[in-house]
């Protein structure tokens, strides 16, 4: 699949100023070379030459075609960008003469993935490109940038490094016993070092799960009795009307889902039916679908009505969502005052105090420039790593020769590198690439 050249119309198939078609492999430029009015097998690296494409001795379109000469380019490969009018017709047209002239048209992230597979980038860069694609704030462009700049691998290496050199003492001492001026690695020896690893993976696994927890969305559940303001809370929070409001207690029968945006972080939002005790069926499985969202949640926020003493129900509420640690809010202060902690108004879309509170609460955990995990995948990975980290020092403090240990270190070492692509599965590769778009 590797030498084979693929194009791809890398711009959106939609009416614009501009269209690319980009081709990528060893016969890219002879290809386009074909379909245009100008030599472009001259043509210096990294230069742009004007022309048209041509079919059958007729011009197609007018266009700037860009070269790129290995291994200086995204893919390590000769890369030509035809720089076209973004007219879908004359797009597709391209595409179809380049197909014509002996190119393959590219499946979902191969640009990428040859990136990947020629040595360009890991496999956490990879990840970081479609990261960036997709970011829709600062705080989720910067992270996709720093990863994209191999933080990941800055990260990982001084610890993988590490576990290579204790590896490969202990292959030494197995294979050459009689190499006395290479030091013994006993189990009091190897003990500080699996430590030393294991205080190391937790606290990259904490930083990456706060990390990931910002990046994917926080999960946030809006909770209280019935007719207390959360759907209104909830439209205040998403600008826009989402839930259906009225003055009828028990309106929300079912989860209503919105997302949020305060500044760099992004709220995934349920608005909850209001929990209470009640004899109707069908309300009884949403508020059970309330204490499942409640179990399942990042962030809860507690909707209390202001200037009303707490019923038995919202006693009750409390006490459900007290392990998380909620916000408490007093809603309809423009009813009725109330001085007991955060004092909104939902109907009135007056929630600054509240964002505050969630501004004030996440924005701490936001690791911008520093070195950090940033997916579920790669702290799966670390997680794997230092389970085998602990079993091994387990082992260590059993008495377990070093010989028998090291299966574990080099376990642990060995999904660390799948972190970045170094030992990986094919099955992996072909899932992940298969999310990016089209031309990247």
């Amino acid at each position: 699949m590797l030498n084979d050249t693929i194009c791809v119309i890398s711009t959106p198939l939609a009416e614009g100023a501009i269209g690319i078609v980009r081709l990528t492999g060893d016969q890219a430029i002879p290809i386009v070379n074909e379909m245009f009015d100008r030599n472009l097998l001259k043509a210096k690296s990294h230069t742009v030459t004007y022309g048209h494409i041509m079919d059958q001795g007729e011009p197609v379109d007018e266009v700037l075609i860009s070269v790129f000469k290995a291994p200086k380019t995204y893919t390590k490969e000769d890369v030509v960008e035809i720089n076209c009018h973004g007219g879908v017709h004359i797009m597709r047209k391209i595409l179809s003469l380049c197909i014509a002239h002996g190119a393959r048209l590219a499946m979902p992230g191969e640009f990428t993935e040859r990136a990947f597979l020629n040595g360009r980038i890991d496999l956490s860069q990879a990840e970081a490109v479609n990261d960036l694609i997709h970011a829709d704030n600062d705080f989720r462009a910067k992270a996709a940038m720093n990863q994209l700049n191999g933080s990941v691998a800055r990260l990982l290496n001084p610890l993988v490094d590490d576990m290579l050199k204790v590896i490969a003492q202990i292959e030494v001492n197995i294979d050459y016993p009689e190499y006395e001026d290479i030091e013994q690695l006993t189990n009091e020896l190897l003990l500080p070092s699996l430590d030393s690893w294991e205080t190391q993976l937790n606290r990259i696994i904490r930083e990456g799960e706060n990390n990931r927890l910002l990046l994917k969305g926080i999960k946030t559940v809006i909770i209280g009795r019935p007719n207390v303001g959360k759907s209104s809370l909830l439209n205040a929070l998403i600008q826009k009307d989402k839930a259906i409001v009225t003055e009828i207690a028990g309106t929300t029968r079912d989860l209503v889902e919105g997302v949020a945006h305060l500044d760099d972080l992004t709220l995934e939002i349920i608005d909850t039916a209001g929990i209470h005790e009640t004899d109707d069926k069908i309300e009884q499985i949403g508020i059970n679908k309330s204490e499942e969202a409640l179990e399942e949640a990042d962030l809860v926020i507690c909707v209390l009505e202001a200037g009303k003493e707490l019923t038995e129900e919202d006693e009750e509420i409390l006490k459900k969502c007290r392990h998380k640690d909620p916000i408490i809010v007093y809603n309809k202060n423009d009813i009725s005052e109330d001085t007991r902690g955060i004092s909104i108004s939902a109907q009135n879309k007056e929630i600054d105090a509240l964002n505050d509170e969630i501004k004030r609460r996440f924005e701490s955990k936001m690791i911008v420039n520093g070195d950090v995990l940033n997916n579920d995948r790669q702290i799966g990975l670390a997680k794997a790593a230092l389970l085998s980290i602990k079993t091994a020092r387990q082992q260590t403090l059993d008495g377990v020769e070093p010989d028998l240990i090291t299966v574990e270190i080099q376990s642990a070492y060995n999904s660390l590198k799948e972190i970045l692509g170094e030992v990986s599965r094919d099955d992996l590769i072909d899932a992940l690439f298969s999310n990016f778009c089209l031309g990247k």
